[in-house]
């Protein structure tokens, strides 16, 4: 099981915001080496209650919130990552560990016993919140992303494009799983992770991105989009 804590800040860009800062980036930071020069894909089946009471309470604000997802970086992946992300005041936990595709795949149809043969807490902590909250699949997320890291204070900096969504076959490992876009093409997400401070270099490019810092995930994103989707039906 792997746990992270640290801070985020988030940002919407448009297209020329996001050249001039990946620009600086590149002359500042090491790119991340799963790149690969122009970046990976990022997959994310996210569960929610059948009252969306995760959605809705990032929605409100709510301070203690979780966001219960399993993330994929290609269709063709023998595993995924199950993942706990949690707010705590200033900071984000999260927490993860691997299954095997076949489990994912269980799970991704709503049957979550597999997570009950691993001798481990985290499993069985997701295990009773799945269970006991009747939790099931509820949006397929997608986008592109590329990644800079610099070692101090572990920050790391991402540019995610191109967003898509699904709220109807919940098949991560699909490789055509029929997502619509969330947002226009021309804009990009901007996401800096850190932990205890960033570095002043790094602030200053924050000034490059105006009054764009957001406060609504890409998981809320997608779920408002189906809902207007919905209503224009």
């Amino acid at each position: 099981m792997q746990r992270v804590l640290r801070q985020e800040k988030k940002y919407i860009l448009n297209t020329e915001q996001r050249m001039r800062m990946e620009a600086r980036l590149e002359k500042m930071l090491r790119p991340d080496p799963h790149n690969e020069g122009v970046g990976y894909m990022v997959r994310s089946l996210y569960f929610d209650t059948m009252t969306s009471r995760d959605f809705y309470d990032k929605l409100a604000g709510v301070e203690l919130r979780r966001k219960m997802r399993m993330r994929i970086y290609h269709p063709e992946d023998e595993y995924a990552m199950l993942e706990i992300k949690q707010k705590q005041g200033q900071n984000q936990l999260k927490r993860s560990m691997r299954i095997t595709r076949k489990e994912a795949m269980q799970m991704e149809r709503g049957d979550y016993t597999p997570l009950r043969a691993y001798d481990n807490e985290f499993a069985a902590e997701y295990y009773s919140i799945l269970t006991m909250n009747q939790y099931r699949p509820a949006a397929i997320v997608e986008y592109h992303r590329k990644a800079y890291i610099l070692p101090e204070n572990a920050i790391r900096i991402t540019f995610d494009t191109g967003l898509t969504a699904s709220e109807g076959r919940m098949s991560i490992f699909e490789a055509q799983p029929g997502l619509y876009p969330v947002i226009q093409p021309w804009k990009a997400f901007l996401e800096i992770k850190y932990n205890h401070f960033l570095l002043s270099y790094v602030k200053e490019l924050l000034n490059m991105c105006d009054d764009s810092e957001m406060a609504v995930s890409k998981y809320c994103l997608s779920r408002r989009q189906s809902l207007h989707r919905s209503e224009s039906i």
